[in-house]
């Protein structure tokens, strides 16, 4: 069934796409790194898959909500987020359409219909292809640190991401990320931790 999907669950996606531009981090860094090399070692991953754990933080609620499951990408624009607790459910992103299916309940969108979120796809597509150009259409880049332990800053530069995502760190060491930390305007957050899963 088609309809509209609330915008929770839109942003839902949004730290999904993260997780999934988070677990393929290249093996090592060459001493010397920057952000160009880190893009250059993206464009080389051409698919992946990892575990994750995702805790939000909701103004209206006590305590966060914690989900798990796993994360699948193959390029250039295929980001599945598999969610098995606490409760199943499926979010595809595939060309210009995305799918978010829980039970019976299916919903399908086409990106073109949210402009604002379709910027903030784009963007992460870009990532995972290594084109720091695309990136930078709808944030400011920062990083910080060396291969040891480094941030990366993302403020969306764009007007209308702006709106909804202050701010976007994503935290690692070498080639491992362990966090990924999305605060929206509204000061809900999102804190998610990945695993990688070796390929069989």
């Amino acid at each position: 069934m088609n309809s509209a999907v609330p915008i929770r669950i839109l942003f839902r996606m949004l730290g999904a796409f993260w997780l999934t531009f988070a677990m393929f981090q290249p093996a090592a860094f060459a001493a010397g790194w920057d952000l160009d090399q880190l893009m250059q070692s993206l464009a080389k991953i051409k698919s992946g898959r990892a575990s994750f754990v995702e805790k939000k933080t909701i103004a209206m609620l006590d305590r966060p909500v914690e989900s798990s499951g796993e994360l699948l990408y193959t390029a250039p624009d295929r980001l599945e987020k598999r969610t098995v607790k606490p409760k199943p459910e499926t979010m595809l992103v595939q060309g210009g359409t995305m799918t978010f299916e829980r039970g019976t309940q299916k919903h399908v969108m086409q990106l073109s219909e949210y402009p604002e979120l379709a910027g903030l796809i784009d963007s992460i597509r870009g990532t995972l292809a290594g084109d720091r150009r695309a990136l930078e259409r709808s944030f400011k880049l920062k990083l910080e640190g060396g291969a040891e332990r480094w941030t990366l800053t993302l403020m969306p530069t764009d007007a209308k991401l702006a709106r909804s995502v202050h701010l976007i760190l994503i935290s690692g060491v070498r080639d491992h990320v362990a966090t990924v930390d999305v605060t929206q305007t509204d000061g809900d957050r999102t804190l998610m931790t990945i695993e990688r899963i070796a390929s069989q």
